[in-house]
């Protein structure tokens, strides 16, 4: 342990020069002058820089709020669940008994899986597919949420506020983006691609994609606002805010759903296209493996 210590002290001293940090902000400097000194590479100062505030964010700041969570009842039958499932792309899912303050468990879209026989479906009880939900208060410091999910083993936390009432939920995955920035997964577009379609008239569509470029790829005929060049901006205009994770808007009969978003921008969409709409007859995505 004590190499640890003197290994990490090298470290310090090397990064500020000898210089003692007095408060968060030097500390804060003094990572950034090392970066320029090229101590310290810019992806490792985004993480370091995260990691400071991590321990001044609160679980309100990042949570998905009531009105934008996916949920199911605990009395919908597989017929409704397995849809709703698929098309919110989720991996876990809270259900609900008789309204949104009363969550009795955490559905796992894997366990879903079971039900690919109609057999199975017909003997479907949600009790027995159903795990232990995790209450955590809004005001819980993020540092302290990430150190209990690490302990137990959870990956989804159900927030409560001062009442007991829900307030949101957050995962594993939106503290880790605190740190380490946003973590691709299976919304995420490739860089030279940004529109994918997913199925015959579902697509995800990046927030940085131009309305000219929809407009074509579609057939579309969005209306180029000034100061408004991109997707992300349309739906931002439309809806006269940023929106969170898992908001909605229609326009020119296009459904848009935030998929990725965080405090600053719209990162991914996942876009249903009317029926009357001929995108380029390309086939859908392959599954992720």
């Amino acid at each position: 342990m004590a190499k640890d210590l003197n290994a990490t002290g090298r470290w310090l001293r090397r990064l500020t020069q000898g210089r003692e940090p007095q408060d968060r902000q030097e500390l804060t400097s003094l990572m950034r002058e090392a970066s320029e000194r090229g101590l310290i590479d810019g992806d490792a100062l985004t993480m370091l820089e995260g990691v400071l505030e991590v321990g001044d964010l609160q679980v309100r700041d990042i949570m998905v709020p009531r009105a934008q969570m996916v949920f199911v009842r605990r009395s919908d039958p597989p017929a409704r669940i397995l849809p709703l499932v698929v098309e919110s792309g989720h991996s876990r899912v809270p259900v609900l008994d008789e309204d949104k303050d009363d969550i009795v468990g955490i559905l796992l879209a894997k366990d879903l899986l079971r039900l690919a026989t109609q057999q199975s479906r017909e003997r479907f009880d949600i009790r027995e597919y159903m795990r232990p939900a995790v209450f955590v208060p809004e005001s819980k410091r993020l540092n302290v949420l990430l150190k209990e999910f690490r302990r137990n083993r959870n990956h989804m936390a159900i927030v409560v506020d001062e009442y007991g009432g829900v307030a949101g939920l957050c995962t594993i995955e939106d503290v880790i983006e605190q740190i380490v920035g946003d973590i691709d997964d299976e919304f995420d577009v490739e860089d030279d691609q940004n529109i994918r379609r997913d199925a015959e008239r579902q697509f995800t569509v990046r927030g940085v994609t131009r309305i000219d470029e929809f407009n074509e790829y579609f057939g579309a005929h969005l209306s180029e606002e000034e100061g408004v060049d991109t997707i992300a901006g349309l739906i931002m205009k439309q809806l006269g805010r940023l929106p969170r994770r898992g908001e909605s808007a229609s326009l020119e009969g296009f459904e848009f759903r935030v998929l990725r978003a965080d405090r600053r921008r719209i990162d991914a969409l996942r876009v249903l296209a009317p029926r009357d709409v001929l995108p380029p007859d390309e086939p859908p995505a392959a599954p992720e493996t």
